[in-house]
C-alpha cells in the first residue's frame, strides 16, 4: 500500500488549480446510460472513483474513450447496454455505483446493482432510492447483496415523491430515472447541492424537461428519448475547501484558480470566523491568507448550502491549531469522527460525545504513523501533518486517491514537504 510522508512546518505559498468535481462527474457518467448517443464530458478529475465508474460502464456495454491531455475528457457511448448489472467486484469500493440503478432501469426496464461499498463513515442507506422507484412503478427485491429492479410496464411512471431525508445520490438517481419516465415526477425535499444543478444542466442538454433546480422541489416531465450532449463539469468545491484550509492552517498565502467561489460560502465564512483572510480575487479565483494564531469557531455540518460534512475532518485539523475550544456537531453521518483518534495520536486534544466533538486548542502536533479511514479523513490527516513537527506517515492513502487529483504534486508545488512512497497495489 502506498503511504504519504510529510514533514510539517512549511507555510504554503503560491497558486493551485482546482480540478473538476468528482461528485459531479460520477452522476454525469451514469447519465450517459440514458441515451444511445455519445455524451462528451469535460474537466473530469483523474481520481480512482472515476476510473472505477469508467470500468463499470464499459462492463455494462458502453464504449468509453478518454483524452487525458490537457484535462481528462470522456466520451461515453451506450448504444446498447449488454449487461444491466453493476457487479460487486467492480463497485465494492465506490458507493456512487448506485447511480447506475435509475438510468438503467429507466432505459431498459430492468436493472441489477450490487449494494454499494465505499468509505466506513456510517450508513448511507439506499432505501430512499428504492422506495422512490417503487412509487414510480418499479418492482424491487434485494437478494444476495444485489438490488434487482424491473418496471412491469416496460417504462417507469411519473409520481409525486417526497424524500423523508435529504439525499444527494437519491435525488440524482430519481432525476435520471424520471427523465425517461411516462408523465410528470415531482421530487420534494430534494437536495440542493451544486452537483445536483450540474446534473440538471447536463440532462437538459440531453433533452430532459426539468425545472426547480437550486430549490427543494424538482419537476421532471418525462420524455420518450434523450440524445447526446457535451458538458463541462463544475469545479470541485470540496477540493477547493481543502486547499483553503491548507492555506489557513499553515499561515500561508495561497490563491485558488478554476474554482467557483459561490459554492464555497459556508467554508469561507467559517474560515473567516477562525481568523483567516479570504478574498475573491476574480471570477474563479480565491485568495487565502492567515495568521499563525487562529481562533476557535463552532460549526454544525448541514446539507447545502450549509457547511459540508465532507469538510468536517479538514476543519477539525485546523481547529487543533486555533486558540480556544471549537465545537463540531456532525449531523449527516453517525460515524464520521474516525480521524479524531488519529489526530489525538499526533497530540490533538479532542473530546467526543455522540455526534459532537470539542477540539481544545491550540495543540503542538507531532508527526507519527496514522491510518486514513475514509476519503475526507485522509485529507484531514494530511492537513494535520502539514503543521506537525517531525515526520508524519499516513497509511491507506488509497482512500484519498478516490477523490483528490494529484494532491501530492499540488501540495509540493505550494512548498509542502510531502512524498508518496509506493507499496503493493490495492
Amino acid at each position: 500500500m502506498d503511504k504519504f510522508l510529510i514533514k510539517g512546518g512549511k507555510a504554503l505559498q503560491g497558486t493551485v488549480a482546482i480540478s473538476g468535481a468528482k461528485n459531479s462527474s460520477l452522476p454525469a457518467m451514469a447519465a450517459s446510460l440514458l441515451t444511445a448517443e455519445p455524451v462528451a464530458l469535460h474537466n473530469i478529475p483523474r481520481v480512482r472513483d472515476i476510473i472505477t465508474m469508467a470500468k463499470l460502464l464499459a462492463f455494462m456495454g458502453a464504449k468509453v474513450s478518454v483524452d487525458s491531455l490537457p484535462a481528462a475528457d470522456y466520451t461515453i457511448e451506450s448504444k446498447a447496454i449488454t449487461h444491466a448489472e453493476a457487479p460487486y467486484e467492480l463497485v465494492k469500493t465506490m458507493r456512487a455505483s448506485i447511480l447506475t440503478l435509475g438510468p438503467t432501469l429507466a432505459r431498459l426496464g430492468i436493472a441489477r446493482v450490487s449494494l454499494p461499498g465505499g468509505c466506513a463513515i456510517g450508513a448511507r442507506p439506499v432505501d430512499l432510492h428504492l422506495s422512490a422507484l417503487e412509487r414510480m412503478g418499479a418492482e424491487i427485491a434485494t437478494t444476495h447483496g444485489y438490488i434487482e429492479a424491473r418496471a412491469p410496464r416496460g417504462r417507469l411512471q411519473g409520481a409525486k415523491i417526497r424524500f423523508e431525508k435529504i439525499t444527494v445520490t437519491g435525488t440524482e438517481n430519481i432525476l435520471m430515472a424520471a427523465a425517461l419516465a411516462d408523465g410528470e415526477t415531482i421530487l420534494e425535499n430534494a437536495a440542493r447541492e451544486p452537483e445536483i444543478t450540474d446534473l440538471v444542466d447536463l440532462l437538459r442538454k440531453m433533452g430532459a424537461k426539468i425545472s426547480g433546480d437550486g430549490t427543494a422541489t424538482l419537476k421532471i416531465e418525462g420524455v420518450q428519448k434523450l440524445g447526446g450532449a457535451s458538458h463541462t463539469v463544475i469545479p470541485d468545491r470540496i477540493e477547493a475547501g481543502t486547499f483553503l484550509v491548507a492555506g489557513a492552517i499553515t499561515g500561508g498565502d495561497m490563491t485558488l484558480t478554476n474554482c467557483e467561489p459561490s459554492h464555497l460560502d459556508a467554508t469561507m465564512e467559517l474560515l473567516r470566523k477562525a481568523g483567516a483572510e479570504i478574498e475573491v480575487t476574480g471570477g474563479q479565483q480565491v485568495r487565502v491568507r492567515a495568521p499563525r494564531k487562529l481562533t476557535a469557531a463552532d460549526v454544525t455540518t448541514e446539507e447545502y448550502p450549509g457547511f459540508a460534512t465532507d469538510m468536517q475532518a479538514q476543519y477539525m485539523a485546523l481547529a487543533t491549531q486555533a486558540e480556544g475550544n471549537s465545537t463540531i456537531n456532525e449531523t449527516i453521518f453517525e460515524n464520521r469522527f474516525l480521524h479524531a483518534s488519529e489526530m489525538m495520536r499526533m497530540g490533538a486534544h479532542i473530546s467526543i460525545e455522540g455526534h459532537q466533538a470539542v477540539v481544545h486548542g491550540p495543540s503542538a502536533l507531532s508527526g507519527t504513523t496514522v491510518q486514513a479511514s475514509d476519503l475526507r479523513a485522509s485529507a484531514g490527516l494530511v492537513l494535520a501533518g502539514l503543521v506537525a513537527s517531525g515526520e508524519t506517515i499516513i497509511e491507506r492513502v488509497y482512500h484519498i486517491d478516490r477523490g483528490y487529483e494529484r494532491i501530492v504534486e499540488k501540495l509540493r508545488a505550494l512548498g509542502a514537504v510531502i512524498a508518496r512512497v509506493h507499496g503493493q497495489s490495492q
